[in-house]
């Protein structure tokens, strides 16, 4: 009996060499050689040729892109939990299936969330830099003053699997959980983190002293923190975000904290990134990362696995376990 023969798999950014080689030995793949992100030309290149693609979120497979792809691509097995890059409904209008790899980057993320809430308020990079300067003369009892964090309360925006996260790290803190959710977490969630609901995003972003962004990039959340939102932060308050860029608009973020209008803020995600606003970079009262939020060896393995599984169960004729739902967005 002839040998079925094996998917082209297009992988288009360098992935951990473990993932790489079970996919060589598992599928006909196709290895990023530079780990540069792809053009949109070289996207288009890559779907008229490939049976299944692997992208990441620096990879805009849009419309247009689709409109090139060869009959054969069926699977778009996509790198990471956020599915923005990819336009799903031309995916869907094609027959094309689309997965992610949900779950694994949890801890991780959170970790780096909790980090930022740490960091801005206890100026930890600002004091590194002044020590690193060797502009330090020594301990002084008024200088470098920054806020605890205990007993402060802490809005998370999107309480999914991160935001629970974030809040299971926060209280071991000291801090008051409170959050905004498209739906309410069932009671026995919110009695489980001793979290309080707000139906009105308004009405919590103006009682909070730390707001964390753990929501995705959908039309829906797109500027969701706005200019009129972000006017309604105390002065003191601060803002983390480790979700998207596009969630925040950066350019009202960054003009409150100039103003002095906000405390200070964390960012893991910009709103073009890779650039930044420059006059964010030049602001002191930020903590400014680029995109490491999910940078562990251990979750970049893991999100390996992931996909493999899902291009493997669906060469073999069955539903992909992470197979991704326009509802579910």
């Amino acid at each position: 009996m002839p040998t079925r023969k094996k998917p082209l798999v297009v992988v288009t950014r360098k992935l951990p060499d473990a993932i790489e080689t079970r996919m060589m030995e598992l599928f006909d793949t196709r290895l990023s050689a530079d780990d540069h992100a792809m053009s949109q030309a070289e996207l288009t290149e890559a779907v008229k040729t490939a049976d299944v693609l692997v992208p990441t979120v620096t990879d805009r497979v849009d419309a247009h892109v689709l409109a090139h792809a060869n009959p054969n691509l069926r699977l778009i097995a996509s790198f990471g939990t956020g599915v923005d890059h990819i336009d799903l409904a031309s995916a869907r209008q094609r027959g094309i299936t689309v997965t992610n790899t949900p779950g694994v980057l949890t801890e991780d993320t959170a970790d780096m969330t909790m980090a930022l809430i740490l960091a801005v308020p206890r100026r930890i990079t600002e004091g590194e830099r002044v020590l690193r300067e060797g502009n330090w003369r020594g301990w002084s009892p008024t200088w470098m003053l920054g806020h605890r964090i205990w007993g402060k309360r802490l809005g998370i925006i999107g309480m999914g699997r991160i935001g629970q996260a974030v809040a299971r790290r926060a209280r071991a803190f000291g801090l008051s959980i409170h959050y905004h959710n498209r739906k309410r977490l069932p009671a026995e969630v919110e009695q489980e983190h001793e979290a309080t609901y707000w139906e009105s995003l308004d009405q919590m972003l103006a009682r909070m002293d730390i707001i964390s962004v753990n929501c995705p990039h959908t039309p829906a959340t797109y500027h969701l923190l706005s200019a009129r939102r972000l006017e309604l932060l105390q002065k003191h308050a601060y803002i983390v975000n480790t979700a998207r860029g596009e969630v925040v608009d950066e350019n009202a973020l960054t003009r409150l904290l100039r103003k002095g209008q906000i405390a200070g803020a964390g960012l893991d995600v910009f709103e073009h990134e890779p650039a930044v606003n420059p006059k964010l970079l030049e602001l002191p009262n930020t903590v400014l990362l680029p995109h490491m939020g999910s940078a562990t060896i251990e979750g970049r393995i893991d999100m390996g696995e992931k996909v493999i599984i899902n291009i493997k169960t669906f060469v073999d004729g069955h539903t992909p376990p992470d197979r991704v739902h326009l509802g579910m967005l």
